[in-house]
């Protein structure tokens, strides 16, 4: 049997996949179909009714979402099955599907937040009557809790059931149900719980009618006022695609935009909601301390005294780079330190092991890069999950394995913490003592070996450990050893996979900024410091350190937030945040992309690289590059992945590794590098909303532990 059929739609013949719904087919004819329960991502409900078409000889119209095209019969005279869209009687049934949604629902258009972006507005205008000819009293439905992030007005609800499905499949929490029959039929949380899912905000994306909306952007803007920017999102290094939408100077949502290639159309929790902290705590001017106390002082009078703590001695000098720094900001501080002589400068604020040898040389690319691609995981057909928590380290990532444990009867193993991801997998111990009996052998190993694409993931609580670089070469050794790697240039397949959680991270890797010989990591720079040995230490919004261990060296701080490094800060040299500067980001797959400002910068705010560059010239080392196109032009040459933009590098074509540095492995047990999903960076700590959430989720931690 062909693995295609033939219809003819509205008059035009196509042939079409046989595992194709009607409504898909019909819409690779043109014909356009309106729904409201079908989604492309997932399963069939077949709920709303409102895509009926007419087949012709059937005795009545069908819903196209849940007829397949294989199990349509030919006519008797052997031709395909005809399809009218905008028949007399599909017209008619969808006026008459619209005018029993519209029984029960409320006029609140004026007052609802999905006004102008309603799908059950749109088609009403196309099916709805002039008038209603239903004389009863509408019913309400009381509304229900779900957090503080999903606003709920449960009347206008019209059981499409699509936020069910997204929980059940997608975010693979059961927490939303179907309860009663008929007219008394509610959609529901289990005992009215908040959600608990890192993805819980997509359902109002989902949601075709004003049911559920976002409970912190109620009433605060409409669409058509918003000024729409697409660019990146920076919350982890997954690099989503995100729409951000502002009005005047500020932001007020972040929306995802579709990427088939890392985001799909889903968007984290944090991603969504974390824009309330942008404008909150923010540093808008420069300041010095002076008598022990931070004082406001002019932008030259902090660029002249980060000058003078900068003209000493090369080997008193330090700079460490924080989690969301951009490539041009790496590269305007590699280059001012490196004319310097400052060899003491770190990307790695966690201490993870990775990028450097055992002979402190820049090991490859692939060492540090998600190898097999986001879209990769799609292909596997076993992983194991090392030191890695994707479940709040990269959830849209989780979602991903969790959609090819669903449908493709993925294997998973998990080395680190027994924590619930969504789906099963096998838990084979917690540390790298279990790594390098999976390397000597064992059930799971011999699973990795079988599978045609099998995958290892690392992720940062594996490498930030005393074992580390130990750790980063066993990892590789195993991904050689199971077949991770095929050097097949018509099907190749590298299966050894650094996860990232900075989105910073692989950009600063890829420019190189490290120790080089003789000089310190960041835990060194710390330990030095301390000590002493230090009297001067850079901080490129590097929050995430202990600031206690300092010591009495002078800090220069560039940060857009109040947060640990300002307020341990000497010199304060306020910086804007991803969403107010042109920035380049490398995510965890080595993909080059672009964020584009969507509002201006605050107050005395500049690039970190601008500052640098003033502060440069009063060192008498000027920086090459005096505007945005000269520092782009640099950072091309600095490393030529930086000229290609918005695509996943080619997979290497030669053998991974072994990577990092052969040692003994003890037992150390693997911790995720998160410690909380809500609040591990400056401008989620700054949000009340995410406040919110982080109590939320204690709170949820606790009662569980009981």
């Amino acid at each position: 049997m062909s693995d295609t059929a033939k219809l003819v739609v509205d008059g035009k013949e196509v042939e079409v996949p046989r595992d194709f719904t009607l409504l898909q087919a019909c819409e690779a004819a043109g014909a356009e179909i309106p729904r409201f329960c079908y989604h492309e991502r997932l399963s069939i409900a077949g709920n709303c009714r409102m895509c009926l078409v007419d087949w012709v000889g059937a005795p009545k119209p069908i819903a196209s979402c849940a007829q397949t095209v294989g199990d349509m019969r030919p006519n008797p005279d052997g031709s395909p099955p005809a399809i009218s869209t905008t028949s007399e009687r599909a017209i008619k049934a969808r006026n008459g599907v619209m005018e029993f949604l519209l029984i029960n629902h409320p006029l609140d258009c004026p007052i609802c937040d999905q006004g102008g972006e309603c799908d059950l507005q749109d088609q009403a205008m196309a099916f709805g009557r002039g008038g209603s000819r239903y004389d009863e009293n509408k019913r309400a439905v009381d509304d229900k809790y779900m957090g503080p992030l999903i606003k709920t007005v449960m009347t206008r609800c019209i059981q499409c059931t699509r936020c069910v499905r997204f929980a059940a499949e997608v975010a693979g929490v059961e927490e939303l149900g179907l309860i009663n029959r008929g007219e008394g039929a509610e959609i529901t949380t289990y005992l009215e719980k908040a959600m608990s899912s890192e993805l819980s905000g997509n359902v109002i994306d989902l949601c075709p009618v004003g049911a559920l909306t976002s409970k912190p952007y109620a009433f605060n803007a409409r669409p058509w006022e918003l000024r729409k920017t697409e660019s990146v999102d920076v919350m982890d290094a997954l690099g989503s695609a995100i729409r951000v939408d502002s009005r005047g100077v500020a932001v007020m949502r972040i929306l995802p935009r579709v990427n088939e290639e890392i985001n799909e159309e889903w968007i984290s929790d944090k991603t969504r909601f974390v824009w309330d902290g942008l404008g909150r705590q923010r540093l808008d001017q420069a300041f010095v301390r002076k008598n022990g106390s931070l004082a406001a002082v002019t932008p030259n009078e902090a660029v002249e005294a980060a000058a003078a703590a900068l003209n000493g001695q090369p080997d008193r000098i330090a700079a460490i780079a924080g989690d969301l720094v951009s490539a041009e900001t790496v590269l305007a501080a590699r280059d001012l330190l490196r004319s310097l002589g400052v060899k003491s400068i770190d990307c790695r604020q966690d201490g993870a092991h990775v990028g450097l040898d055992a002979n402190g040389d820049l090991m490859p690319r692939e060492s540090w890069l998600f190898n097999s691609s986001i879209m990769g995981l799609d292909q596997a057909d076993a992983i194991v999950l090392i030191g890695a928590n994707p479940r709040v380290e990269a959830p849209v990532l989780n979602a991903r394995i969790r959609k090819n444990w669903l449908h493709r009867d993925l294997k998973v193993a998990v080395i680190g913490e027994q924590i619930d991801l969504g789906y099963d997998y096998e838990w084979l111990g917690a540390g790298s003592d279990t790594l390098k009996a999976l390397i000597d052998g064992g059930s799971f190993r011999q699973t990795l070996s079988d599978a045609k694409n099998p995958m290892v993931v690392i992720g940062q609580g594996a490498l930030m450990g005393p074992e580390g670089a130990a750790v980063l070469h066993a990892a590789s050794r195993l991904a050689e050893s199971v077949g991770a790697f095929r050097a097949d240039e018509a099907d190749p397949w590298n299966g050894f996979n650094v996860l990232h959680t900075a989105a910073g991270r692989v950009g600063a890797l890829d420019l190189g900024f490290l120790p080089t010989a003789g000089g310190r990591s960041t835990n060194e720079i710390l330990s030095a410091a301390e000590a002493g040995d230090l009297d001067t230490v850079i901080l490129l919004g590097a929050d995430e350190i202990d600031t206690s261990k300092l010591g009495n060296a002078t800090v220069i701080y560039f940060g857009s937030h109040g947060d640990a490094g300002a307020h341990r800060a000497d010199i304060i040299l306020p910086s804007p945040t991803y969403t107010e500067q042109a920035a380049t980001y490398v995510n965890t797959e080595g993909r080059v992309q672009r964020a584009y400002p969507a509002v201006g910068m605050k107050g005395e705010a500049r690039e970190e690289w601008r500052w640098l560059r003033a502060i440069s010239g009063l060192l008498d080392h000027p920086l090459a590059y005096d505007d945005l196109a000269g520092l782009r032009a640099a950072l091309n040459d600095a490393n030529p992945v930086f000229k290609g933009k918005d695509f996943a590098p080619a997979m290497a074509a030669s053998k991974p590794g072994p990577y990092g540095v052969q040692g003994g492995l003890s037992h150390h047990a693997f911790q995720s590098a998160i410690a909380s999903f809500y609040l591990n960076n400056p401008i989620a700590r700054a949000s009340r909303t995410m406040a919110e959430c982080a109590e939320l989720a204690q709170t949820r931690t606790s009662v569980a532990a009981e």
